[in-house]
């Protein structure tokens, strides 16, 4: 899961960053509206956490730039102000959820998680796929009942795949959702972490769709 962060407290945006990293987000920091706006038009993100009140263009005209732009990444607003009217411009300008600062990380995570799961068309927080299952809630994989030890790319390709399982997920989709920045070295490519995820969670579930990606494959009709 890749997230846009767009917040200019340096200090606040850099303990996000590293809550979300912990929690095997990749994350892209942007310190004003006008970086954010870029980014969240020209790449790719599962979704943005988006300050209000940022420099050089605020972030409800961020937002609603995104989404003139036809950018419908899910959205979650900061706001350091409690008025109802700043919830408000949020929500028009095209918010999906909001929390006002202070809070507490573990809720910004929690809320991410449920914004993304919907997003992906998916109603239940627990998602299977054969014998593999992901609580979106926690991000915790489980195989045949018990938890899977991942590295966090294996994390984030995996949850990539199972968000869309069933479905081709080409390689470069797969490469923006999985990096951060530049693309991984050889040791870390998308094929040879989907290497490793085969030897941990069976060959027969991952499909090769030659020439465009890897589908995760429930074997449902």
């Amino acid at each position: 899961m890749k997230i846009l962060l767009v917040e200019d407290d340096r200090l606040l945006a850099q303990e996000i960053a590293r809550a979300l990293r912990e929690e095997n987000f990749a994350v892209d920091i942007a310190a004003n509206g006008e970086d954010g706006q870029h980014l969240g038009e020209t790449e790719s993100y599962d979704a943005a956490v988006l300050d209000l009140g940022l420099p050089k263009v605020p972030g409800a005209e961020v937002l609603r730039g995104w989404r003139k732009q036809g950018r419908h990444l899910p959205v979650l607003i900061l706001t350091a102000r409690d008025g109802w009217t700043d919830k408000v411009e949020g929500f028009k300008a095209g918010a999906d959820d909001y929390l006002t600062k202070p809070f507490r990380i573990e809720e910004l995570v929690m809320r991410l998680r449920a914004l993304v799961r919907r997003a992906s068309g998916h109603a239940a927080p627990r998602i299977s796929c054969g014998p593999l299952s992901f609580e979106t809630q926690t991000g915790v994989f489980e195989l045949d009942g018990l938890p899977l030890k991942l590295t966090g790319l294996e994390w984030r390709v995996l949850e990539c795949l199972i968000l869309r399982k069933d479905t081709v997920v080409e390689r470069g989709l797969l490469s923006e959702k999985v990096y951060e920045g530049d693309v991984g070295t050889d040791s870390n490519s998308i094929e040879v972490i989907v290497a490793r995820l085969r030897r941990k969670v069976g060959k027969a579930l991952i499909e090769t769709e030659r020439g465009r990606g890897y589908k995760l494959n429930s074997g449902s009709p």
